[in-house]
């Protein structure tokens, strides 16, 4: 039945109500746009641009690549890294180290979330929160001096409260044994209550009717966290996932501040090593080295997202 105009040939004021809903949306989306976009812009200038710059660069002659007219080597430096033993070691080091400290770093916040979300704990746990969540925005740096001093095998703390005890002393920062245990540590210190986070903004959406229908039916406690809470935990596990192997496939503070790549190169990593041609000025094979880690970076990632996507069909 079509709408009848009243006097003065406007129509009800019903038939308004839609379109105005509509300009009010527009006007919202225009006005988050507008809040957004110095975002993507800085994101652009001091994002994507370097890593365009950085591409260009690993196709050009080391010695001409600041030029304004550099030489134009073709896939040469790729070729020249990939034939590298130094590089194939250090990505297969990298690769290892990522994949210990995602499982670490997550199986920590996780049981670290599982904790403060329980009734193990009173209600007013914020200082818990709090201490497991400072590391995160305390300047990395700082954090990696204190551990470098608490790992020293000479004069750091950990050796010293051991011998005070008589117990074997930590080989720390100067042993290939226990010097990438030792940055690995100082890394779940200082992200782990990032990913902490993740996880109890997700348990604080989960649906408890869940839970305590599988309690009646007399579930246990590791049935009901396997089969319950762990599946609707799966958002938080796919984000956390993502961006600790990001984080982790370009470990570099770290290394600079606490072991130099060593002892032996053990935690010489793409990122350290690259960072070491580039300052023996090899432009082309550090950026060449920087471009493979960054497709490495966004392959790994593609393929968390997508068996996170595949896990909720």
């Amino acid at each position: 039945m079509n709408a009848r105009p009243i006097a003065g040939g406007r129509m009800p004021e019903g038939g308004d109500r839609p379109r105005r809903r509509f300009a009010d949306q527009l006007r919202g989306e225009g006005i988050f746009y507008l809040l957004v976009l110095p975002f993507a812009l800085l994101t652009a200038i001091f994002g994507l641009w370097p890593i365009i710059l950085s591409v260009q660069v690993s196709f050009t002659a080391s010695a001409t690549a600041l030029r304004p007219d550099p030489q134009w080597v073709g896939f040469a430096n790729y070729a020249s890294v990939l034939a590298d033993e130094l590089f194939r070691a250090s990505l297969w080091r990298t690769l290892f180290y990522t994949a210990l400290a995602v499982a670490a770093n997550l199986a920590f916040a996780l049981a670290a979330a599982l904790l403060l979300d329980s009734k193990l704990l009173p209600r007013g746990n914020m200082a818990f929160r709090l201490v497991l969540f400072l590391p995160v925005v305390t300047p990395d740096v700082a954090g990696y001096v204190v551990w470098r001093w608490l790992f020293d095998h000479s004069f750091g703390a950990v050796n010293a409260a051991l011998d005070l005890l008589g117990l074997p002393l930590f080989g720390g920062l100067t042993s290939v044994a226990t010097a990438t245990p030792s940055i690995l540590i100082a890394e779940l210190w200082h992200h782990a209550g990032f990913y902490m986070v993740i996880f109890l903004a997700n348990l604080a959406i989960r649906d408890p009717a869940l839970e305590e229908a599988a309690k009646v039916d007399g579930a246990g406690a590791w049935a009901r966290f396997w089969h319950v809470i762990l599946p609707q935990l799966r958002p938080a596990i796919v984000i956390n996932l993502v961006y600790a192997t990001i984080q982790f496939l370009k470990t570099f503070t770290v290394v600079v501040v606490m072991t130099k790549g060593g002892p032996a190169e053990s935690t010489t990593f793409v990122s350290y090593l690259a960072y070491q041609y580039f300052d023996q000025a090899r432009y082309g094979e550090a950026t060449a080295m920087a471009t493979i880690l960054f497709g490495i970076v966004i392959l790994l990632s593609l393929l968390a997202y997508a068996l996170g996507e595949r896990g909720r069909t």
